[in-house]
């Protein structure tokens, strides 16, 4: 009589461990802080008195050739308005930032802040490199 050999093969359970994984990769997703940009390089001037911000922030940029960003569009003078009124509803403790580049032109640096202001926003800031 041939005796059958039976074979138990061993299994390993990997349910705890994709618990664990899964676990972390929630922990750190929730941890995360994003970071975000205006979507352009801003030659920002420099400040001596120039402080870090660390709350979340509505980001209008303005280049060199005086085109201005927000959230990474570039948008129109008359746009801006609207955009930082919608911006602003999603955030509404934000203030807001604008990354002016030296070369850009203060009359449209100006022009920016009435048309946040008329947004209904009174914190703004100008970006600047502090040495």
């Amino acid at each position: 009589m041939r005796r059958k050999r039976i074979r138990e093969e061993s299994n390993l359970d990997l349910t705890p461990m994709l618990d664990i994984v899964f676990i972390m990769l929630i922990f750190f997703i929730v941890t995360t802080s994003f970071i975000k940009e205006s979507g352009i390089e801003v030659n920002r001037p420099n400040a001596e008195t120039a402080e870090r911000d660390q709350k979340g922030n509505i980001l209008v940029a303005i280049s060199e050739n005086n085109e201005i960003f927000i959230d990474r569009r570039k948008v129109d003078l008359r746009a801006i308005r609207p955009n930082i009124i919608r911006l602003k509803a999603e955030n509404p403790e934000g203030s807001v930032i604008i990354q002016a580049d030296k070369a850009s032109q203060t009359g449209l640096l100006v022009e920016a802040m009435d048309q946040i202001r008329l947004a209904g926003v009174q914190e703004i800031s100008i970006a600047a490199e502090n040495d």
